[in-house]
This record gives C-alpha cells, sequence and structure tokens, in this order.
C-alpha cells in the first residue's frame, strides 16, 4: 500500500457505554435530554471521601451483553461492547483476521477497580486466593488488547495515557495509521471505570464538585467523574464507499500539543490548546470561520474553562462569542481517558442529527467567559458543517479533531 497523506479517513461505525446506558441509542436520548447522568453511585464505598457523586454505567439488560465478556473487567466490557457496536454498524465481521486492521486505544485506569478489589480482599484475609487477571487487568491496554483478542486484530495494536487528552490523540494515531498505509480500517477507542484511586485523587487536589457539573457556569467548583467506553471505525474513505456502507462522518485532522507548564494546572492563556486547534485546521485546510461548533473539553473546573475559553478567543476571535458550544461531561460526566473518543462519538451523531445537544444544569454563563453555551435544549445546524472536539489533560496535554458531516458530492 503507497503512502498517501491526502488519503481521506471516513467514520463507518460507532458504539457507546455511558451512564445513559449501554449502546449509542441510549447515549443520544440522554444528552439530548437536558438532563445529566451524574448522581449517587455505588461503585464501590465512598462514605469517606469528600464528595459523593459520580456517572456510573447501569447493569445492562438481560441478553445486551455476551456471557464471555461478563469474566472480564469492566473496563474491558465497556470497550467489547462498544466496539462490538460499532463493527456492527459499519457492516464488518466480528472476525477481522482477513483484514488490514488495527487498534489504537486509550484508557486512564484500566481495570484499576478489580485490582483495588483484589488488594483490599488480601489486605484484609491475608493468604486469600485472588484471580491474577484481577491484577493485571490494570494496565491501561487491556481494554484495547481485549477488543483486539476478541476480534482477532493482528495488525498494529497500540494504547495511548495521556491524561483527558488520550482519546484523542488516540485517534489520531489511528488517521495517521490509515493516511500512512499501515492499515485500512482502524478500531479507535476505550473505556475507563469508576474507581477507588481517580476518586480519591481528584478529590484531594478539590477538583471534583459536590453537585454535578457546571461548565462554564458562574459557581463551578470542578469536574464530575464518570465512566463507559467508546469505539469508532474509520476506514479509508473510498474502500467505504465500494463497500457501499453508510459514511457518518468525515475526519479532516487531529492536532495535538503539550502546554510544558504545570502538572495539573493549564497554561492560564491556553496557548497549548491554541497550537493543537490551529494544527488540526492547518493539516485539514480549513479557516476558522468553517467550524460550526465546538464539543468543548468544557469539565467545569474554574482553571480549566477559563483556559479554554481564552484559547477558543484566540484561534476563533470576536467570533468566539457567537459559534455554539456545547460539553458533554456536563451529562456524563468525565471519562478521563476516554473522553476525547466518547465526545467524538456524540459530535458525529450532532452532525449526522443536525442538533447541538445541550449542556445540562442551567445557571449563568460564567461573565468572564462570554461563550454562547448550547443550553435547556438541542439547538439545529447543518449536518453537512464541520465541528471541532477539543480536550485538554493534566500535565498539559492537547488535542483538538476536527470531524466534517458527510458531504457525498466531495
Amino acid at each position: 500500500m503507497t503512502p498517501d497523506s491526502l488519503r481521506r479517513v471516513a467514520v463507518t461505525g460507532i458504539g457507546a457505554v455511558s451512564a445513559w446506558g449501554w449502546g449509542v441509542e441510549a447515549l443520544w436520548s440522554g444528552v439530548c435530554s437536558g438532563r445529566t447522568a451524574i448522581g449517587n453511585f455505588d461503585r464501590f464505598p465512598h462514605e469517606d471521601y469528600r464528595t459523593h457523586l459520580a456517572a456510573q454505567v447501569p447493569e445492562p439488560l438481560d441478553g445486551a451483553e455476551p456471557q464471555r465478556f461478563k469474566r472480564l473487567s469492566l473496563a474491558e466490557r465497556f470497550a467489547l461492547f462498544s466496539a462490538a457496536e460499532a463493527l456492527k454498524q459499519a457492516g464488518l465481521p466480528d472476525d477481522l483476521s482477513s483484514v488490514d486492521a488495527g487498534v489504537f486505544s486509550s484508557s486512564s485506569t484500566g481495570g484499576m477497580l478489580e485490582s483495588e478489589d483484589s488488594y483490599i480482599r488480601l489486605r484484609a484475609e491475608p493468604g486469600t486466593i485472588v484471580d491474577l487477571r484481577e491484577f493485571a487487568a490494570q494496565t491501561v491496554n487491556g481494554p484495547g488488547d481485549a477488543v483486539a483478542r476478541v476480534f482477532r486484530v493482528n495488525g498494529p495494536v497500540q494504547a495511548v495515557s495521556s491524561a483527558c487528552a488520550s482519546g484523542t490523540m488516540a485517534m489520531g494515531m489511528a488517521v495517521d495509521a490509515i493516511r500512512e498505509g499501515q492499515v485500512r480500517i482502524a478500531l479507535t477507542g476505550g473505556a475507563d471505570c469508576l474507581c477507588r484511586t481517580t476518586f480519591g485523587g481528584f478529590n484531594s487536589l478539590r477538583s471534583i464538585d459536590e453537585k454535578p457539573a457546571l461548565p462554564f457556569r458562574q459557581g463551578r467548583e470542578g469536574l464530575s467523574l464518570g465512566e463507559g467506553g467508546a469505539f469508532l471505525v474509520l476506514e479509508v474513505l473510498d474502500d467505504a464507499r465500494a463497500r457501499g456502507t453508510t459514511i457518518l462522518a468525515e475526519v479532516r485532522a487531529v492536532g495535538s500539543s503539550s502546554d510544558a507548564h504545570h502538572m495539573t494546572a493549564p497554561e492560564p492563556q491556553g496557548t497549548g490548546a491554541v497550537v493543537a486547534l490551529r494544527r488540526a485546521l492547518d493539516e485539514a485546510d480549513r479557516d476558522p470561520d468553517t467550524i460550526g461548533f465546538v464539543n468543548a473539553h468544557g469539565t467545569g473546573t474554574p482553571l480549566n474553562d477559563a483556559a479554554e475559553w481564552n484559547a477558543l478567543r484566540e484561534v476563533f476571535g470576536e467570533r468566539a462569542g457567537r459559534i455554539p458550544i456545547t460539553s458533554t461531561k456536563g451529562s456524563i460526566g468525565h471519562l478521563l481517558g476516554t473522553a476525547g473518543l466518547i465526545e467524538a462519538v456524540v459530535t458525529v451523531l450532532c452532525l449526522q442529527n443536525g442538533q447541538i445537544h445541550p449542556t445540562p444544569g442551567g445557571g449563568r454563563i460564567d461573565s468572564e467567559l462570554p461563550l454562547n453555551l448550547v443550553l435547556d435544549g438541542p439547538v439545529a445546524v447543518s449536518e453537512s458543517m464541520d465541528a471541532v472536539s477539543l480536550n485538554l489533560g493534566f500535565g498539559g496535554g492537547n488535542s483538538a479533531v476536527i470531524l466534517s458531516g458527510w458531504r457525498e458530492s466531495e
């Protein structure tokens, strides 16, 4: 296969598990409702923590999940369900051994929950026998590796763990692999599960709001954690056309950067995010004026939201206060390493359905961040426009993906 930097990349399948339920339909219905899935949870005891809310995935309906998935960690189960849903929509087989395919995944916690549970049992009852798979599950490449094993992917299998920008960076690796001729089909996705380590860590940093997160609103005090999984099937656009499969969207470009500033705080002016956005726009050969809406990182932490607004203002100029902006995290919580992927899935759904989902919670927009935040209900947009999904990670990692609604005439 000849490398071709201009090879176009189509999205032909999407799958998701979120606090709204198992499947893309549940996710889309939930984010459009204007409500939040952030609330009480029982994934682990949390009475000794400072806060007590998160966005927990409900139990799957009977028969919704193959029995063989249930032996694995929750994160692996989220990933496998999402990948299976995406492959089915793309019209691809569940055995990819004869297909030129790869897996490009992300995660922040892997199966950390199961490892924590095993450790707690060992501390309580020294000498008790535990399943070594529970300890091994905590590796961040676990969800992607599980997808590769189950669906027999024998091409490149790579994982990214670069905090909250991981998912979008993994998508960037997938796009590069297609354009460089390494694969013709890329499964890009990830999964994260609520666990004590991240819940305790963010609480110790005072980064979690005691209420459901309110991105960009006055009185916001932090993020809300969530869990789930998401996968997208990317492939050479000409191949998708030849197969006659439905093209959901086109990935124009992914741009990434680093703040090189601080372990947890973003660079206040959002300079790293500006670089990531401009790199994506340059690679996509797009002008900022062509972007129809932004699915913002929008965590609800005071510093992050302010830095993101500064970046948007620098890139979009006076239009920054008019371009519609939403935050999926206000609905399903922050999925950490998987955030960029499930937000890319939601951005594709917005383009497909011709509407931007609202950011729940109401309240006044922070007067120092005068952006056009979509509230109350969905806002209609053109299905053929360009959109940006932006992610900013702890440590200063930034990544932006430009997605376009499918235009058959191109």
